[in-house]
C-alpha cells in the first residue's frame, strides 16, 4: 500500500512538473527546438558510445532533502557525502564503508564488462557502447529521479521533433533492491524500456502483464524459499520461526515462504515483522517469543540493516541454541563475521547467488583513477571516501580536530584492502556482469537479423538509426549464451534467470571471527526439479552435539500409528495414534492408517498385513482330537452292542420287539457317530454336501426306527386284549420295514431336492471374526435346512408322545420307558442346540453342532441299549420269556 501511494505521489510530482513547463513549451515549439526544462542533483559516471547503457547502484546511504517553504522553487534533493569520522557510532561507520565500497564495485564492474565487449571483435563489432551510471542513494525517490533521468536524456536540446535516433539509453541494469525496480518498472513498462536488474528478488517482478520490460540475473525470491524450503526438507526441520523486513523483499518472501511451507506439511511456530525503526521494545518482544519457541530454527528474510538490531540483542541477552537460516540479503553481510557474533550466529546456513569469476576484473579496479569531468563526480567521491582525502580545499577540516589532506589523484589502490578490491566473491558483481552482457547479446542479435527475415511485421527487422526499446526487449527475451565462468545465461518466459544458489554455512576461523564456507549447490532445472547438495561432512555445527538440532512441533509417528492433529494447533503439532485392528501405517508420520486387503489382517505392531488365521475344525487340534474320539468310541460301542446282540440272538430280550429294529437302529447310530467325521476337517464341496445329508439320513432313519418300534410296542400290548387281537396284523416285520423304508425316503427326497437346487458349499467367513478367515459350509438354502431338521424334529416328537403315552404298560420290562427317556434325552439336546450354536463364533459354532449330535447318539445308545445289555450280561437269569412278561414274579 505504501508503494502505491508513493508512485501515486510520484506521478503527481511529474505531471505537475510537466505542467508547469506548458509556459515555455510553446516558445520552445515555436523555435523547433527541445530543450531540458530542469536537472536532477545525481551522483553518475559517465562514458560516450554508439548506444548507451543506463546503471542504478546504491553508492550512498543518505538522501539530503531540501525544506519546502512554498515560497520559491525547492532545491533538488540529493546524495550526502559519506563522513568518515562522523559523530555516527563506529560499527554503523564501517557498515556504511563496506556497502559503500561493495557497491561501487558493482558500478565498476558494469563499466569493465562495457569495456570488455568493445575490446571483443566478435560480440557488436564497429559499435561501441558506453554508459551512464547513477547513484540512487538507496532512496526510492531518488532512484526514480535516475531512472527519469537515464530515459529522457541529459542534452541540453533535442533538435530532431520527429523523435528519430536511439534512444537516450537501450537498457537499464539495476536497481538492485525490489521496491524501486517495481515503482521505475511501473512507468518504464509502459514504453518497454528493458530493465535487467541484478539484485532484485522480489516475485511480485515476475508478473509479466504488469512488468513487461523487466529482466534479472538473480533468480526470484519464488525460486529462493524453495531452496530453503529444500534445506529445511533435508533436514527434517517441519517446525521454524520466521522473522522478515518490513518491505516488499521481506513481505513477498515470507508470504511464498509459508506457501512453501504448507504445500510440503511443514508449519511456521511464530511469523514476525522486522520493526523499521529498531525499535528496543518491539525486538525485545521477539526476541522473547523466540526463547518462548519450541522451534530451535529461524529463518530470516532481511536486509542486514533491518537484522542487525536483532542480533545485537541477541548477543546481549546471550541467546545460543537456535540453529539460523539465512536468506541471500544477509548470508554474506561481512559485519556479523566478527568474534563477537561467532558463538550466537556460528554455524548460520544460508543461500547465496552463484558465485562467479571474472577475468581481468581485478586489474581493471586497481586502475582506477578519477577524472577531471564534473559528470563522473560518484568517482572523486569513491576516491575521497577510500583514502579519506579531498579534492577541495575547503573540505580539508570536515571534521573538527582531524585535518583531511588534498587528493592527488595519484594514491594507490593497490595498497587498500576492502571490498572494493576482493574480487574472492563475486556474487551481486557477477550478476551485474551477466546483466550487461545480456544487453550487448540481445542488441548483437537485433544487428544481425537479415531483411525480409525479421521477427516483426512484414518480416521486418529494427532499424538500428531509429531503434526502439520494444524491440530489443523481443530480443533479450531470447537471449542465450555462455559466460566465460561456463554459466549459462537464459531467461524464462518471465524474465526469470534460472536458479543456482550456494548453500553456505558460518565456521570459526583461526582468528576467533567467522568464515564463509561453501558445502552445497541448490540448483533447479526444467527437467528435474529443485536438487539440493550437499556435504554434510564440512558443514559446522554449532552445538554440543556437533549434529544437526531437532526442530519439531511433535515427534514423527512411527510406523503402525497415525497422526492426528491437535485442536486448534497447526497441522505439525499432533499426537500418534495406534491403528486399528486390521489397518496399517507402514510409512513414518502417516496421515490415515490403510485398511488391509481382504485376506490379510494386521500384524501386532501395526505396521504391515500379513495373511489371516485360517480357522476351521481340524483333526490336529485338542478339540478336533476329542470329538474324533469320542465319535469313533461311539461307533465302537455300536459295534460292540451289535455284536453282543447277534451273540444272543435268539435270547428273549433281544427277540421282543423285533431284533431286527433294534440291529437297524444301531446301525443308524453308527452312522450318527460317524458322520461327526465329515463335520472335521477343513471343508470342501463334497464334504459340505455330505454332512447335512448324512446327518439328516441317518438321524431319520434312527428315529423312524425308534418309532417302529414304540408302535410295535403298543400294538403287542393291544393284541394282549381281547378285543385288540387283530392289531399286530398291521405291525408285521414287513410293515415295519415299509414304514422305516418310508419315513427314510422323504428326507431322502429332502436331501436331493436340496443339493440339486441350492448345494452347501464351503464358504470364507470375515465377517464374524474379522481377524480370520473361518471356512465354513454355507448352507445354501435356509428352507432346505430347516426342513431337513423340522422333519426329524417332528419324528422325534411323535415317537417320544408315542412312547410317553405307552410307559405305563404292565410288562414288567416295558421298552417304552427307556425309549421316552432317550427320546427326552434328544429333545433336550436340540433343543439346546439352536441357541449354542447361533451363539457361537467360527469352529465352535462346528463344534456345538457335533456335540449335539454325539449328545444325542449317545443318549439314544445307552437309554435303549443299556438296559438290555445289562441283563444280558451280567443277570442272564432275567433273559428268559417269562421274566420279561413278569409271570415268573407271579409264580412265586
Amino acid at each position: 500500500v505504501a508503494l502505491h501511494i508513493l508512485l501515486m505521489w510520484l506521478t503527481l510530482y511529474f505531471s505537475l512538473y510537466i505542467s508547469f513547463n506548458c509556459i515555455s513549451a510553446d516558445s520552445v515549439l515555436r523555435s523547433g527546438t527541445c530543450l531540458l526544462q530542469g536537472r536532477f542533483k545525481l551522483n553518475g559516471m559517465y562514458k560516450d558510445g554508439d548506444f548507451i547503457l543506463g546503471g542504478l547502484f546504491h553508492v550512498h546511504f543518505f538522501t539530503v532533502f531540501p525544506d519546502l517553504s512554498f515560497r520559491m522553487e525547492p532545491e533538488r534533493p540529493y546524495c550526502e557525502k559519506i563522513k568518515m569520522l562522523s559523530s555516527f557510532c563506529l560499527l554503523l561507520v564501517w557498515l556504511i564503508c563496506c556497502l559503500f565500497f561493495d557497491s561501487f564495485q558493482h558500478a565498476q564492474t558494469m563499466a569493465f564488462a562495457i569495456d570488455e565487449i568493445n575490446k571483443n571483435p566478435n560480440l557488436l563489432p564497429n559499435i561501441t557502447l558506453g554508459y551512464h551510471l547513477y547513484d540512487n542513494c538507496v532512496m526510492l525517490g531518488m532512484a526514480f529521479r535516475a531512472a527519469m533521468s537515464l530515459s529522457s536524456g541529459t542534452e541540453e536540446s533535442f533538435p530532431n521533433l520527429n523523435c528519430t535516433g536511439p534512444p537516450p539509453v537501450i537498457g537499464i541494469v539495476g536497481d538492485a533492491s525490489s521496491t524501486p525496480s517495481i515503482a521505475i518498472s511501473s512507468v518504464m513498462g509502459l514504453f518497454r524500456v528493458p530493465i535487467v536488474s541484478h539484485y532484485a528478488t522480489c516475485s511480485c517482478l515476475s508478473d509479466r502483464k504488469k512488468y513487461p520490460s523487466f529482466f534479472r540475473t538473480i533468480p526470484s525470491d519464488a525460486f529462493q524459499v524453495r531452496a530453503m524450503v529444500q534445506i529445511l526438507r533435508h533436514f527434517e526441520w517441519t517446525w521454524v520461526g520466521l522473522l522478515y523486513s518490513d518491505d516488499d523483499y521481506g513481505i513477498y518472501a515470507a508470504q511464498l515462504f509459508q506457501q512453501e511451507m504448507q504445500l510440503f506439511g511443514h508449519c511456521v511456530a511464530f511469523s514476525e515483522i522486522l520493526p523499521n525503526d529498531h525499535n528496543p521494545r518491539d525486538i525485545q518482544r521477539i526476541i522473547g517469543l523466540i526463547q518462548a519457541s519450541t522451534a530451535r530454527v529461524v529463518v530470516v528474510f532481511a536486509l542486514s540493516s533491518y537484522l542487525l538490531p536483532l542480533m545485537d540483542e541477541v548477543v546481549l541477552q546471550n541467546m545460543t541454541g537456535r540453529q539460523w537460516i539465512a536468506s541471500e540479503a544477509w548470508a554474506t553481510s561481512l559485519e556479523y563475521h566478527t568474534p563477537r557474533f561467532l558463538p550466537f550466529l556460528g554455524g548460520t546456513l544460508g543461500i547465496a547467488i552463484r558465485r562467479g569469476e571474472i577475468q581481468g576484473l581485478h586489474d581493471f579496479l586497481l586502475h582506477l583513477h578519477p577524472s577531471n569531468d564534473p559528470r563522473n563526480n560518484m568517482l572523486k567521491i569513491f576516491w575521497e571516501n577510500m583514502f579519506g582525502c579531498s579534492f577541495e580545499s575547503g573540505d580539508r577540516k570536515s571534521d573538527g580536530e582531524h585535518l583531511k589532506k588534498v587528493c592527488t589523484g595519484k594514491e594507490d589502490l593497490s595498497n587498500t584492502h576492502t571490498t572494493y578490491t576482493d574480487v574472492s566473491g563475486l556474487r551481486a558483481s557477477y550478476n551485474v556482469y551477466k546483466a550487461v552482457y545480456a544487453l550487448a547479446h540481445a542488441l548483437h542479435d537485433l544487428m544481425q537479423c537479415e531483411e525480409g527475415r525479421g521477427p516483426f511485421s512484414g518480416n521486418k527487422c529494427a532499424d538500428i538509426i531509429n531503434l526502439k526499446p520494444w524491440q530489443l526487449v523481443h530480443y533479450l527475451q531470447k537471449v542465450n549464451f555462455t559466460t566465460g565462468f561456463g554459466d549459462n545465461v537464459s531467461f524464462d518466459k518471465n524474465g526469470d534467470a534460472l536458479a543456482i544458489y550456494d548453500v553456505l554455512n558460518w565456521q570459526p576461523s583461526s582468528d576467533g571471527s567467522i568464515a564463509v564456507h561453501r558445502v552445497g549447490v541448490v540448483n533447479e532445472g526444467v527437467a528435474t526439479g529443485m536438487v539440493l547438495t550437499l556435504d554434510k561432512d564440512a558443514i559446522y555445527w554449532n552445538f554440543e552435539t556437533k549434529k544437526p538440532p531437532r526442530s519439531v512441533c511433535s515427534e514423527s509417528c512411527l510406523p503402525g500409528t497415525r497422526r492426528a492433529t491437535r485442536k486448534g494447533l497447526p497441522v505439525c503439532c499432533f499426537d500418534c495414534l495406534p491403528c486399528g485392528d486390521g489397518d496399517i501405517s507402514n510409512t513414518t508420520d502417516a496421515i490415515e492408517c490403510t485398511v488391509c486387503p481382504e485376506d490379510f489382517w494386521s500384524n501386532p505392531d501395526k505396521d504391515q498385513c500379513v495373511p489371516k488365521e485360517v480357522e476351521f475344525l481340524s483333526y490336529e487340534e485338542p478339540l478336533g482330537i476329542s470329538l474324533t474320539s469320542a465319535s469313533l468310541l461311539g461307533a465302537c460301542f455300536c459295534a460292540l452292542v451289535m455284536v453282543i446282540f447277534a451273540f444272543h440272538r435268539n435270547t428273549p430280550i433281544v427277540r421282543a420287539n423285533n431284533s431286527e429294529l433294534s440291529f437297524l437302529l444301531l446301525l443308524s447310530l453308527k452312522l450318527c457317530f460317524l458322520c461327526v467325521l465329515l463335520f472335521i476337517g477343513r471343508p470342501v464341496l463334497w464334504t459340505c454336501q455330505l454332512r447335512h445329508a448324512v446327518f439328516g439320513i441317518s438321524f431319520v432313519l434312527c428315529v423312524s426306527s425308534i418309532l417302529v418300534k414304540t408302535m410295535v410296542v403298543i400294538a403287542v400290548f393291544k393284541s394282549s386284549r381281547p378285543e385288540g387281537k387283530g392289531a399286530m396284523k398291521w405291525f408285521g416285520a414287513i410293515q415295519q420295514r415299509f414304514t422305516v423304508l418310508v419315513l427314510t425316503a422323504l428326507q431322502v427326497v429332502i436331501c436331493a431336492v436340496w443339493l440339486s437346487t441350492a448345494s452347501p458349499t464351503p464358504h470364507k467367513n470375515n465377517q464374524d471374526t474379522r481377524s480370520k478367515i473361518v471356512y465354513e459350509c454355507a448352507i445354501g438354502s435356509v428352507a432346505g435346512f430347516s426342513l431337513l431338521l423340522g422333519y426329524i424334529g417332528l419324528l422325534a416328537a411323535i415317537s417320544f408322545l408315542l412312547a410317553f403315552l405307552a410307559r405305563n404298560l404292565p410288562d414288567n420290562f416295558n421298552e417304552a420307558k427307556f425309549i421316552t427317556f432317550s427320546m427326552l434325552i434328544f429333545c433336550a439336546v436340540w433343543i439346546a442346540f439352536v441357541p449354542a450354536y447361533v451363539s457361537s463364533p467360527g469352529k465352535y459354532a462346528v463344534a456345538v453342532e457335533i456335540f449335539a449330535i454325539l449328545a444325542s447318539s449317545f443318549g439314544l445308545l445307552v437309554a435303549i441299549f443299556a438296559p438290555k445289555c445289562y441283563i444280558i450280561l451280567l443277570h442272564p437269569e432275567r433273559n428268559t420269556k417269562n421274566a420279561i412278561m413278569g409271570r415268573e414274579t407271579q409264580k412265586k
